[in-house]
């Protein structure tokens, strides 16, 4: 394909309630939306960053500014592109996985859109609908959580992943694992809020009969989750850990990991993702699907990566109601504790146009004709 024009959108959507988690507290999801247009079809592409660098080193307008001045100038100068090219491409650019992955996804959804494909048949989906978890932020008290949990199981959620961090974590799990019953499949998610010091304290999480704890040290620290995995009966998740195909291996040959969460954005985009899934299948490590506030794109896509044969755990793809009264896309909403597949050419979705406009604070365009120059304001 022959990229013809890019266009970046900074949008800011209102959270239904604030989301806590160790890192901090969000009320609004800051995201860009990338959308490529060919001359064959228009692809769309969502970026994860966060508004602070707080999960990673890379946030909203950081990675606004390295696609505007570096990332996709290399595309509209590029006589042909796929998105197998675009890592190639973009390989001079160091890290910014993040960006590279938002537009790795448009081009992407470009591509399969003409060719008449799915993301699912594109990425080898295996399954029409996928089993939807739900990620609860820190709260305030443990009534308030166990009133959030019991909302959820009552719309049908799958699985519960409770966020901890010191200070919240054992009476907190304790609580939910009795009001609920041994049946609910629950997991905690620690942002790597500890350290190997933490250890004996960690290990009283092996009395709830968790899934799985996620990330509970330092991202570099793969040694340290290998001992703590030695340590807990509690399987070990890494999530911040593993940021390529190169990264899980490892991981897992030195035994830091039982279970690998994928989040195509943290990894560098989908095809990255679907290489994480075929190690970590080859290797017999389970994996599921990750969330970060994903708009209806992010979760067209989510819930496709979801659907290949290795995710065998309900990942944090839930309805669209669970962050936004109003999303830019068509709502996707839960039935019987699944999502569907979209099965339409790429996403299956694209954004209603009024709502992308509400939710708009700046647009940007780069174009084939003039690349390095750009065309700002309201859209």
């Amino acid at each position: 394909m022959r990229i013809e024009r890019v266009r970046l959108r900074h949008i800011a959507l209102p959270l239904v309630s604030p989301f806590r988690t160790s890192l901090g507290i969000e009320y609004e999801r800051s995201a860009l939306v990338v959308q490529v247009t060919t001359p064959d079809a228009e692809g769309w592409g969502e970026c994860v960053a966060g508004a602070e660098p707080d999960y990673s080193s890379e946030y909203v307008e950081g990675a606004q500014d390295v696609l505007l001045r570096h990332l996709v100038p290399r595309l509209l100068s590029a006589e042909s592109v796929t998105a197998h090219t675009v890592a190639p491409l973009l390989a001079a650019v160091k890290g910014h996985r993040m960006a590279k992955a938002a537009l790795e996804m448009a081009v992407l959804d470009a591509e399969l859109r003409s060719r008449g494909l799915s993301f699912a048949a594109g990425l080898g989906a295996v399954a029409d609908r996928v089993p939807s978890g739900v990620s609860v932020g820190i709260m305030d008290s443990v009534p308030e959580l166990i009133d959030a949990v019991a909302d959820y199981l009552a719309q049908g959620y799958r699985r519960v992943k409770l966020k901890i961090e010191p200070g919240w974590d054992i009476a907190p799990v304790r609580a939910v694992r009795e009001r609920f019953g041994d049946d609910t499949l629950m997991q905690v998610d620690a942002n790597a809020a500890y350290t190997r010091a933490d250890t004996r304290h960690l290990a009283r999480l092996d009395a709830f009969d968790l899934l799985l704890i996620e990330q509970p040290l330092d991202e570099e620290d793969l040694l340290g989750h290998a001992a703590l995995a030695r340590t807990l009966r509690t399987p070990i998740c890494l999530d911040e850990s593993v940021v390529s195909a190169r990264s899980a291996a490892d991981a897992i040959a030195l035994g830091a990991c039982h279970i690998v969460n994928i989040k195509p954005g943290r990894v560098g985009g989908y095809l990255e993702a679907r290489r994480i899934h075929d190690v970590c299948a080859a290797a017999g490590i389970p994996v599921w699907c990750g969330g970060m506030l994903e708009t209806g794109l992010g979760r067209a896509g989510n819930t496709a990566l979801a659907a290949l044969p290795n995710f065998t755990l309900p990942g944090d793809v839930s309805a669209s109601n669970r962050y936004f009264a109003t999303d830019i896309t068509e709502p996707f909403t839960l039935q019987d504790g699944h999502l569907t597949v979209p099965q339409g050419p790429g996403l299956g979705v694209t954004p209603i146009p009024a709502a992308l406009d509400e939710a708009t604070t700046t647009t940007t365009e780069l174009h084939r004709s003039r690349p390095g120059t750009g065309r700002r304001g309201s859209p």
